[in-house]
């Protein structure tokens, strides 16, 4: 991890900056001989039909980040709609007892039956009883002692906060994605509602406390979304990015985000390591469309292609230090 500290409270390990050289080393491996499998199958729960771009920016994400497979599981109602529009995904009808809503005890069995290396769970999604109870059921399974990681982001999160107690009935590894109005309510749901003080939005010092102390309650890596956004695993590792760009302050940014960290959960990576690198990744796909538009005008669709391009530059930069005079396709690492 980078070699910046950011020093910590008393009793805990110094937070790390973000930066390019140590995200690079995160990178899951990409060997020549790879195919579709080799790169993992995500599995998407996300949009609706007011929301339906959410789910497609997730996906999209997920794809440019270097996921082989992704699915998108919607109700099946709305299957036609959204098998037209995520081109390179192939999606997964759940079972509905009303238009748009899902019956959640069969849905349920077709997620878990449905083979995926990580799951992303929550944006765009419909708020309702029974979305609620098809995402508590999720997060609770494990089949054959074997718990895929999850990206749980927004209504999920929202879902999980209408609960007392509500991280006891997660079983899942995850990596929770708030932002700070979703963060205050898990907080005041999730026994750690006076935690640390401090401005949560403005307030650096006082988010990375608050994010440390809600992983290790919660037993899960949470990203406090935001300018710097906060990183925090359960044993205590933070890290904190360098990010402060008003542009991604626009509708569907996170969207992408959860897609990133999700595309990389299924490619192997540990949820703390994912949730660094997907962090970095955004924001230097983020700064790269800022330097184009400046710091109004940008569009979340903008940001998967970037993703992209900002994970080559990570991969030529770890060619270059380990001496490799060539990277891919026989093309220079320039």
């Amino acid at each position: 991890m980078p070699d910046e500290p950011i020093h910590s409270g008393p009793g805990r390990p110094d937070a790390t900056r973000l930066d390019e050289r140590s995200a690079g080393l995160l990178l899951p491996e990409r060997p020549g001989r790879g195919h579709k499998g080799t790169f993992g199958k995500l599995l998407v729960m996300a949009g609706s039909l007011d929301y339906a771009g959410a789910a497609l920016l997730v996906c999209r994400a997920a794809g440019r980040v270097g996921a082989g497979l992704v699915t998108l599981a919607v109700p099946e109602s709305l299957q036609p709609l959204f098998a037209a529009k995520v081109v390179e995904a192939t999606t997964l009808a759940l079972e509905e007892d009303d238009v748009e809503e899902v019956d959640p005890v069969p849905a349920l069995a077709r997620i878990l039956d449905h083979e995926h290396d990580a799951l992303v769970v929550g944006p765009g999604l419909r708020p309702s009883l029974a979305s609620a109870a098809l995402i508590r059921g999720i997060l609770a399974a494990r089949v054959e002692d074997d718990a895929t990681p999850a990206v749980v982001d927004a209504e999920a999160l929202r879902s999980l906060a209408a609960e007392d107690g509500w991280w006891e009935g997660v079983i899942r590894p995850c990596v929770l994605t708030p932002h700070v109005g979703e963060f205050g309510r898990l907080r005041a749901a999730g026994g750690i509602a006076g935690g640390a003080d401090g401005d949560l939005a403005g307030d650096d010092a006082a988010r990375l406390e608050a994010a440390r102390d809600a992983a290790n309650a919660w037993g899960q890596v949470v990203v406090l979304k935001g300018a710097h956004t906060v990183i925090a695993a359960p044993d205590g590792a933070a890290a904190v990015a360098t990010f402060e760009n008003p542009a991604l302050a626009t509708g569907g940014t996170g969207d992408v985000l959860a897609g990133t960290i999700g595309g990389l959960l299924a490619q192997g990576l540990a949820p703390y390591a994912a949730a660094c690198l997907g962090v970095q990744l955004h924001g230097m796909a983020g700064e790269a469309v800022r330097h184009r538009v400046g710091d109004a005008g940008l569009l979340a669709g903008d940001l998967p292609y970037e993703i992209a391009r900002a994970r080559h530059r990570l991969a030529v930069d770890v060619a270059r230090r380990a001496g490799a005079g060539r990277l891919g396709f026989g093309h220079p690492a320039e």
